[in-house]
């Protein structure tokens, strides 16, 4: 379990290292090369959407051939050489291709490494939180060692950070080892369609979308919105600090929290902080005690919230539906979600002139949210492991 553990962490951190470079640091690049925010919008939107095709295509293949290692390996490879593309491309289509591709491969990987682990650790929260916690710490490290880099140098550096990181995140899936699968689960290959078009699982969709939908201001704009209240370049590292060590804090209590709460009410109090920290985001950042508050309610927009996801799936899907569950999920919150957030962002940012209507119209999003997750029925706790 210890030599797993490790393994399984190091993959995690890397990968959300990516994280941690792409989603403060992508836009300042973008703007860097020259391009507007109604540009940058759009091209996040056509990076952020790439996501709906990847991760259901690879999915299917994994649930059928039960390879998740190989899926995980070739789109780590795949995803540093289409990042690696930037080096070269210049101008709107040329690097919106290659982002998109590097999207494609790059988020393939999240869904068959998710179903692995929890797999190998027999679902249980309390390890799985564990490990996870570790795609935190890299996230922290990529956003702050970034700043610093990029503040010293240029945004160019991005390209270089990026390479870094991938490469760095390839090596560590070759040393994973494929976890055993029953002869059950490569067989009974059962339809998933009943599972999807549940009344269920609609509701819990259309609260994650939304949900994704109202991070478009932060994910596209987080930095340069910094920028224009005159924070140091250093300070979106910081921020973004204080939001993952919130994030490892959550992360650490969540297996005492899934044993007494609702996967429903734990769904629905993430949301809520969600709408409160859009709020506060986009009315009091001139506050960097009250803007470092916000981003401690990170840990429930996005840590707990993802781990309750992951839970959720689990226990809707069956064993062998796990990897095109996650993957359609994924697909369709994080991809749809996500491009329509960046793609309405980069409308009403307007160079920081409409920061304040972007974020209110994410808090509006988050809430609206909560109204959908209240019609999903309620459930027990996650069953002690």
């Amino acid at each position: 379990m210890s030599s797993l553990f490790v393994k399984s962490s190091n993959t995690y951190f890397w990968y959300f290292a990516v994280h941690g470079l792409v989603i403060p640091f992508l836009a300042l690049f973008l703007n860097y090369r020259g391009f507007s925010s109604l540009v940058i919008g759009e091209l996040l939107a056509i990076y952020t959407a790439s996501r709906i095709i990847g991760p259901t295509v690879w999915a299917i293949f994994a649930d059928k051939t039960g390879k998740q290692l190989f899926v995980i390996r070739l789109g780590a490879f795949l995803a540093f050489a289409c990042f690696s593309l930037l080096f070269w491309v210049q101008g709107y289509w040329p690097i919106a291709f290659a982002l998109a591709m590097f999207s494609l491969f790059w988020t393939a990987i999240l869904p068959q490494l998710e179903v692995m682990t929890n797999r190998a650790v027999k679902r249980s929260p309390k390890i799985y939180a564990r490990i996870r916690l570790w795609g935190s710490l890299g996230f922290f490290v990529a956003s702050v060692v970034a700043g610093e880099i990029i503040d010293v140098f240029s945004p160019e550096a991005f390209t270089w950070l990026g390479f870094i990181i991938l490469l760095s995140l390839w090596g560590a899936t070759l040393l994973l080892k494929q976890p055993r699968a029953s002869i059950q689960s490569l067989v009974n290959n059962s339809s998933i369609f009943n599972k999807i078009f549940s009344k269920t699982f609609f509701w819990f969709f259309i609260s994650g979308l939304l949900l994704q939908i109202s991070f478009g201001p932060f994910y596209t704009f987080f930095a340069l919105y910094l920028r224009d209240l005159d924070y140091p370049s250093y300070a979106v590292g910081l921020f973004l600090g204080v939001s993952v060590f919130a994030e490892i804090g959550i992360f650490l209590i969540l297996g005492t929290l899934f044993k007494y709460f609702s996967l429903k009410s734990l769904l629905i109090v993430n949301l809520g902080f969600s709408a409160i920290r859009w709020f506060i985001t986009g009315n009091f950042a001139e506050s960097a005690w009250i803007l470092g508050l916000a981003q401690c309610l990170h840990a429930f927009s996005f840590g707990m919230y993802h781990s309750v996801s992951i839970q959720y799936l689990q226990q809707h899907f069956n064993h062998n539906q796990q990897n095109r569950g996650q993957a359609i999920y994924i697909a369709g919150v994080y991809g749809i979600g996500g491009a329509i957030g960046a793609f309405v962002a980069g409308i009403y940012w307007q160079e920081g002139v409409g920061a304040q209507t972007a974020y209110e119209l994410a808090t509006y999003s988050a809430i609206i949210a909560i109204v959908f997750a209240c019609f999903i029925p309620s459930k027990s706790t996650v069953k002690k492991r």
